[in-house]
């Protein structure tokens, strides 16, 4: 299925780095108008530097504020119309042991992470229906389909969006809206050069069995998912397959993880054993 992005108008929020900015930068080079949103001005202005083609605005908005998405959504479609494609890439994370982590983060990774996705989602998709068209594309993570040691607060937000993407792909099925839920790996951003330091011992070398993708490969792969009428995206070879297995095993799964989760621990062992004996 052939799905062109040439004059299109498509909203990209999280779109001053990372993935967003990746997207942001494919579609604009194949022709399309793209709405830049983020909380911080300076980013966004760099971010819209960076694009190829013209057209493109920036709307600075914190995404967990419903009166800011509200206004944000008003200012976007008296100037550039109702996006044809809504893009929530908007996302924050903290890694680290559940019984470290203090409550507030839980609940920031719920309001970014998921009701950031909803509040957008509300913002535009009434006119979407209305006009019969459009693309929403929410981004997980492979944290938001398996249970990863040291994610206790950004998996379930996550997970969340999973689900609340199931069910927004049934309900607007008809009104000709097609919704793709994003899950990708480890990926070269500022967010995970920033989470690195937080991560948990085990989080880390759990993290070593996967790949790493860059921006750019995550970005390829949505684009070239939706134009195959992909509802579920797995970029890159290891979301793939731990998709399958998570399917397939059911809940041998959680021995995978288990026997993944002892063999990190035992090489922390071994390293601290080694350390002590220098």
């Amino acid at each position: 299925m052939k799905v062109s992005v040439a004059d299109k108008v498509i909203l990209i929020t999280g779109g001053s780095s990372g993935i967003g900015l990746a997207l942001a930068k494919r579609v604009a080079a194949e022709g399309a108008r793209v709405a830049l949103v983020a909380r911080r001005v300076e980013p966004l202005e760099t971010a819209l530097a960076s694009l190829p083609g013209e057209g493109h605005r920036v709307y600075p908005c914190d995404v967990a504020d419903v009166d800011a998405v509200t206004e944000m959504a008003e200012k976007v479609q008296a100037e550039m119309g109702v996006p044809d494609w809504v893009v929530n890439s908007a996302g924050i994370t903290r890694p680290g042991y559940f019984w470290e982590l203090p409550v507030e983060v839980f609940h920031d990774m719920m309001r970014v992470n998921y009701f950031g996705t909803v509040h957008v989602s509300k913002a535009f998709v009434p006119a979407m229906m209305a006009r019969g068209s459009g693309h929403l594309l929410n981004v997980s993570s492979v944290a938001g389909y398996l249970g990863v040691f040291g994610y206790s607060a950004y998996g379930p937000s996550k997970y969340a969006v999973w689900g609340f993407s199931d069910v927004l792909r049934a309900e607007l099925k008809p009104y000709g809206i097609k919704v793709h839920v994003v899950f990708p790996p480890d990926t070269d951003t500022p967010q995970l050069h920033y989470e690195m330091p937080l991560k948990p011992p085990e989080t880390r070398i759990l993290a070593e069995t996967g790949g790493l993708l860059s921006a750019e490969q995550v970005a390829e792969e949505i684009l070239r998912s939706v134009r195959r009428g992909k509802y579920v995206i797995l970029p890159g070879a290891d979301p793939k397959w731990m998709w399958k297995a998570s399917h397939l095993l059911g809940c041998g799964t959680y021995k995978v993880m288990d026997f993944l989760l002892w063999r990190a621990r035992r090489k922390i062992a071994r390293e601290q054993k080694q350390k002590k004996e220098v």
